[in-house]
């Protein structure tokens, strides 16, 4: 198992990939990182790979990000999650947002699609609104 700064540098640029994808409008570069299982729960309920691609129907959904405050928690030599806060912007606004994110990566050794052989197999969005646990 590959130490932890070199786990989180390579999930990191996975999470990457997805919201380069959401700036750039490319469905077929967000389907590419997304496992076909994917889940995704979200404040306004579920979603799975076909809808998280459907959003880019009409182009980009984000128009800038960055992330943040990255944690990582190993499950094991083939999955891991990635926690970090997310401040973006969406397209077409002119407000930002923080959401902190929880996503579950599975490599998949000689097919994985997304950097490294990883694809995303789960996603939690919470929204963020700066007060954290007391």
């Amino acid at each position: 198992m590959p130490d932890p700064a070199t786990r989180l540098a390579e999930l990191i640029a996975c999470e990457s990939a997805v919201w380069h994808a959401l700036v750039t409008g490319d469905a077929a570069a967000d389907c590419r990182v997304l496992a076909p299982d994917f889940l995704g729960v979200y404040p306004d309920g579920f979603s799975g790979r076909e809808a998280h691609v459907a959003q880019l129907g009409s182009g980009p959904t984000v128009a800038c990000f960055s992330l943040s405050q990255a944690r990582l928690l190993d499950l094991g030599d083939d999955h891991a999650l990635l926690a970090y806060r997310a401040d973006y912007r969406r397209a077409g606004s002119k407000v930002d947002e923080a959401m902190y994110v929880s996503s579950i990566w599975r490599r998949e050794r000689g097919q994985g699609r997304g950097p490294a052989g990883w694809v995303n197999v789960f996603s939690q969005d919470t929204p963020g609104d700066g007060r954290g646990v007391p």
